[in-house]
């Protein structure tokens, strides 16, 4: 809380010197949980949940936001899971013939055999939802500390050049 109040004041003092390095800052921590996002999505069919996270910062009056998300739907129930319900079956099948992950669980096989697959798999997600993968909430969890150094070491180079400006 120390830190943050230290970065207010410094905003409230200099404005652009705070924005400058928290434009350098924001960016190179979203880059690093982007990393580590698409690093534990689990694999689909063609991964494209992975594929789809994005970084986006915007500077307004108040600081420097920074965003690590995805478009995509169905991202909410991968991180965090779902209650039973009976999921469409095509991706399903795509995943069983396509992602690495269903090949090495089924092996090669035909489009007749995957939706047999498929549908054990939708049976089974009707009965006991899907748990949560958690890739967003696990990113920042185990990248908490080198976000906040990075963070520190902004507000170090801001104090430093505001003592340089008495």
């Amino acid at each position: 809380t120390g830190n943050l109040e230290a970065l207010r004041a410094a905003f409230a003092r200099a404005p652009e010197l705070v924005v400058r390095e928290m434009t350098t800052a924001v960016p190179e921590a979203d880059n690093l949980l982007m990393r580590e996002v698409q690093d534990k999505m689990p694999i689909g069919a063609q991964g494209f949940l992975r594929q789809s996270v994005f970084t986006e910062e915007r500077v307004s009056e108040t600081g420097v936001l920074g965003l690590v998300a995805t478009p995509m739907r169905y991202a909410q129930a991968v991180e965090l899971g779902t209650k039973p319900h009976f999921p469409p079956l095509q991706p399903l099948v795509d995943w069983v013939l396509h992602s690495p992950v269903g090949q090495t669980k089924f092996g090669a096989m035909n489009e007749k055999a995957a939706r047999g697959v498929a549908f054990l798999i939708a049976r089974k997600i009707s009965r006991s939802g899907t748990k949560a993968q958690r890739p967003f909430g696990l990113a920042f969890q185990e990248n908490e500390a080198q976000v906040l150094a990075m963070f520190e070491a902004a507000l170090g180079r801001i104090a430093n050049q505001l003592a340089g400006a008495n």
